[in-house]
């Protein structure tokens, strides 16, 4: 069941969701947006991307204002927020309509798992003809909270639990790549 503004209000109020920095304005009737945080990462470098190798490296740079997001030019953000779920809700991110109107594709695999905590770190995709121009701040994406049928076995406990600002992927941690 996806959770209503009033319950994600009590869930905040009940200190069970935590959302940092909060904004009231935020909170929709099915969902909470969140904002542009202030890190954007660039895969450096002509190279392949070796999967089995944690030798892909981002250049990392400090949104002061805004920045401009070229025609299908692929970019790392992350979000203003710092959330932690509970160990019974899970999320999902979708982009703003507004903005995948221009042509501005936001995803982070769309999932987030219960009991995650962290910023959440988001793949843009600009998939229009003309550089679009983002700034620090504006709301970038929303969650959209779902109530698990049960306790789970166990919550999130995976290679992004606690991350701050933009993180690169992390795939060569899996155990399916070294069998």
């Amino acid at each position: 069941m996806i959770l209503s503004d009033r319950t994600l209000r009590r869930l905040i109020s009940a200190g069970e969701l935590l959302i940092e920095p909060f904004n009231e304005e935020c909170i929709q009737c099915s969902s909470i947006d969140l904002r542009l945080g202030d890190e954007i990462g660039f895969y450096e470098g002509s190279y392949m991307i070796d999967i089995k190798k944690d030798t892909f490296k981002i250049e990392v740079r400090k949104i002061e204002e805004e920045f401009i997001i070229l025609p299908r030019q692929f970019v790392l953000a992350t979000t203003l927020e710092y959330i932690k779920l509970p160990d019974n809700v899970t999320a999902f991110v979708e982009g703003r309509s507004s903005l995948g109107r221009l042509g501005l594709f936001i995803e982070n695999a769309g999932w987030v798992d219960a009991g995650f905590e962290g910023q959440i770190t988001l793949e843009l995709f600009n998939a229009n003809k003309r550089p679009i121009k983002l700034y620090k701040g504006m709301r970038i994406c929303q969650l959209v909270f779902a109530r698990l049928d049960g306790k789970p076995s166990r919550s999130y406990s995976g290679k992004y639990k606690g991350q701050r600002g933009v993180t690169p992927s992390r795939i060569f941690m899996d155990s399916d790549i070294h069998p």
